[in-house]
């Protein structure tokens, strides 16, 4: 951003825009390297491999129309985001938004809400890896007989390189991501076009998960039997594939033009997000087969499109898509490192005693990134792993599951107050120039959102058996958390308060200059 000044919520940045004071970020990415972040922790390739299997459990082969309902939710959610980042530029996200907007304490608790969100995501997707780099090696014999704790040194392994890579520069760090994530994409679209087009001529060869499968658009209803909203039961793993789309808002300290770049990447995630896992997932449903066999082929398929991979195309297809996963999963684990540790850095500024002092959390490289908050999250991440192996005899597909439900619920919470925020600050202080009609959007996603996580907590026995019962109250005990720090050490509030008023201050001189 040529001649610009200081930036909200980043009193480090110089005016040449893109070389830091000690303890700034460097503005220095473009929107695709933006878009690379968000779609990286959206992880499209991972999330269409084994997130609808989870989809699958409660709602039978409506797993589409779960994915439609929750991209209808994103799409809504978006918009709140989209006009928060025209306002305000922070590298705390919904910390930054709901605190200017709902008040510091608000945003320091939804804050450490997200932050949490990306830490259990950091272990869905260090998982993932695992899982995935285990499946691979084994089949193409290079660990023919992995033991039951392969798939936790690989998801270690993949902790590390992704916290390796959050220290470097961030511009190296999400091209690498776009890159990885957009190559495996492209696999999994061709794979779907070539499924989908033997679907419709009906040539499904004789050794698919379902030979009598068939062009069927009953995954876009309910099967006899299931309650209608039970869906949104299933809707919270359409959540988890989608969450992520709004990482880029943490980067609206480091893009070079974040008014523009940041919405679009945001938005654009999310469009992309929606079409590509609704048409996916109806593909995977169809090509199993709708019935109940079918169903229970898809529940158990250790991967959904190495599995038909190799059955309507080549063997070795499976393989390349097996590996595809497992790096997309990589890359979701660097997104989320990255995308915590850009939080945590924003939390130890701002309520730090002396805002001319940097260090702690608070410490940046000379390259511009946050290491000593990327060491933190990671070590968090591989805590949470740690405890559930040892003290749960979980396996690498139980901390998957376990993780993602519990980080989804603690999500939609946050996305929550950051849309009552947005609402409080474009239609009621009315900040921004937009048509009052608007108001609809993102009054339908509290509808959408507060129907979701009422369904997923109201009746409690929906999570009686087993683990699942636990996983509200994880996701509840770690929002509390958060409340009762904040009203514990009001200075902490206080300080926030100070920072994000500045912010807004730099925010609204920005948007009167335009």
């Amino acid at each position: 951003m040529a001649g610009s000044t200081a930036q909200p919520g980043n009193t480090a940045v110089t005016s040449r825009g893109d070389v830091p004071e000690p303890g700034g970020l460097r503005r220095s990415l473009s929107v695709w390297q933006a878009v690379g972040l968000s779609v990286a922790l959206m992880a499209p390739s991972m999330a269409a491999n084994i997130n609808p299997q989870g989809t699958a459990g409660t709602v039978g082969r409506a797993v589409p129309l779960a994915f439609l309902l929750a991209a209808i939710g994103v799409l809504l959610v978006a918009y709140g985001f989209v006009r928060l980042c025209q306002y305000f530029q922070h590298a705390g996200s919904v910390y930054a938004f709901v605190g200017a907007t709902l008040g510091p304490r608000a945003g320091l608790a939804s804050g450490f809400g997200l932050l949490g969100t990306y830490c259990f995501y950091g272990v869905v997707t260090s998982s993932a890896t695992g899982i995935f780099g285990t499946a691979f090696l084994q089949a193409v014999g290079i660990w023919p007989n992995p033991p039951s704790w392969a798939p936790f040194l690989l998801a270690a392994v993949a902790l590390l390189g992704a916290l390796a890579l959050t220290i470097a520069p961030a511009k190296r760090g999400t091209t690498v991501l776009l890159t990885v994530e957009g190559l495996t994409v492209l696999l999994i679209l061709v794979v779907s076009a070539i499924v989908l087009v033997r679907l419709v001529s009906g040539s499904v060869p004789a050794g698919a998960p379902s030979p009598d499968a068939g062009f069927d658009l009953s995954v876009f209803t309910v099967p006899p039997g299931t309650e209608t909203s039970a869906v949104f039961l299933g809707v919270v793993f359409g959540f988890l594939s989608f969450a992520g789309f709004e990482a880029a808002a943490t980067l609206g300290e480091e893009a070079r033009n974040p008014r523009k770049d940041i919405p679009r990447a945001i938005l654009g995630t999310a469009v992309f997000g929606g079409v590509y896992f609704v048409v996916v997932t109806a593909i995977e449903m169809m090509a199993f087969g709708t019935d109940e066999s079918g169903v229970q082929s898809f529940i158990a398929s250790p991967s959904l499109l190495g599995d038909l991979g190799s059955s309507y195309i080549a063997g070795w297809v499976g393989d390349v898509i097996t590996l595809g996963a497992a790096v997309s999963a990589f890359g979701c684990c660097l997104a989320c490192v990255v995308g915590a540790s850009r939080l945590t850095f924003a939390f130890a500024r701002d309520t730090r005693g002396d805002p001319d002092r940097a260090g702690g959390l608070a410490t940046t490289t000379a390259a511009g990134t946050p290491a000593v908050a990327a060491c933190v999250v990671v070590a968090v991440m591989a805590l949470i792993q740690l405890v559930c192996a040892v003290f749960f005899d979980a396996e690498a597909f139980d901390t998957f599951l376990w993780s993602g439900t519990i980080g989804t619920l603690i999500l939609l919470v946050a996305y929550l107050l950051t849309t009552i925020g947005a609402i409080r600050l474009v239609f009621v202080q009315r900040k921004l120039p937009v048509p009052m009609w608007q108001v609809v959007i993102p009054v339908l996603a509290l509808v959408v959102l507060g129907y979701t996580i009422w369904r997923n907590v109201f009746p409690y026995p929906a999570y009686a058996d087993g683990p699942a019962f636990w996983f509200p109250i994880v996701a509840g005990v770690w929002l509390l958390v958060g409340v009762v720090a904040v009203l514990a050490a009001p200075a902490l509030a206080q300080r926030a308060g100070a920072a994000l008023t500045a912010a807004e201050l730099g925010s609204r001189e920005a948007v009167e200059s335009r």
